[in-house]
């Protein structure tokens, strides 16, 4: 049985946000962090696929598109286990409010539906613990599309699942694969006691709602860094 980093004794927080790609949890997670730090938290912020041993490979990977899906998990895993030995258990031994922009469950979730054996993509992740808390914001397929196209004008080749070859126009197959990796993140929410946040709502009200449930949920005060 998995554990949480606070079950296992850690002194440290670990907060994950999940969501498809266009959901805003990224700015949600942004806010929370620059929220914790004006009250002089002990914050760490990571997101997913940012180890700098192994983004230059997942780069060059995508840009010839020479990743088969089982390649394409394992780079993850690889990214995720460098983070988690050198940033993440450190800093929570050391008393940190960890934020993590994405954890294992997006592995879950996105490996399963590009064909891997959910229970082998689970195994590649079992060193590691289950977050303390984890927001699921929960967004239609259209509103994350329309967040993602109010950014940029196209699609990424890899967000609409053009790997895939489900359909050969990019809207339409990011509606098909997104809405998969919706299905797998729905099936994981009862198990692993996702907080589901309506992410259709306006920025305002989802900040306001994900800072009562941490206040409530974790004690702040006691993460206030030591002055000199």
């Amino acid at each position: 049985m998995m554990k949480t980093f606070a079950e296992l004794g850690f002194p440290g927080r670990l907060i994950a946000v999940e969501g498809l790609d266009g959901s805003g949890k990224s700015t949600q997670i942004y806010l929370i962090k620059r929220w914790l730090d004006l009250q002089g938290l002990k914050v760490f912020f990571s997101e997913w696929n940012s180890s700098e041993l192994v983004k230059s490979a997942t780069s060059k990977g995508k840009k010839q598109e020479l990743l088969t899906p089982t390649t394409f998990s394992l780079i993850h895993a690889t990214d995720f286990a460098d983070r988690y030995e050198r940033q993440l258990v450190p800093l929570l031994r050391a008393g940190y409010l960890v934020l993590c922009d994405r954890y294992i469950f997006t592995a879950f979730a996105r490996d399963t539906v590009r064909g891997c054996p959910p229970e082998w993509v689970r195994g590649l992740y079992n060193f590691a613990a289950l977050p303390d808390l984890t927001f699921f914001f929960k967004a239609q397929l259209e509103v994350s599309l329309q967040r993602i196209l109010d950014g940029r004008p196209t699609l990424k080749y890899f967000e609409a699942g053009m790997d895939l070859h489900i359909s050969t126009d990019p809207y339409e197959s990011f509606r098909i694969f997104q809405g998969r990796i919706l299905e797998q993140y729905l099936a994981m929410s009862t198990e692993f006691k996702f907080i589901v946040v309506d992410a259709n709502q306006p920025i305002e009200p989802q900040q306001s709602l994900v800072r009562d449930l941490l206040t409530a949920k974790v004690d702040l005060p006691s993460f206030v860094a030591q002055k000199n």
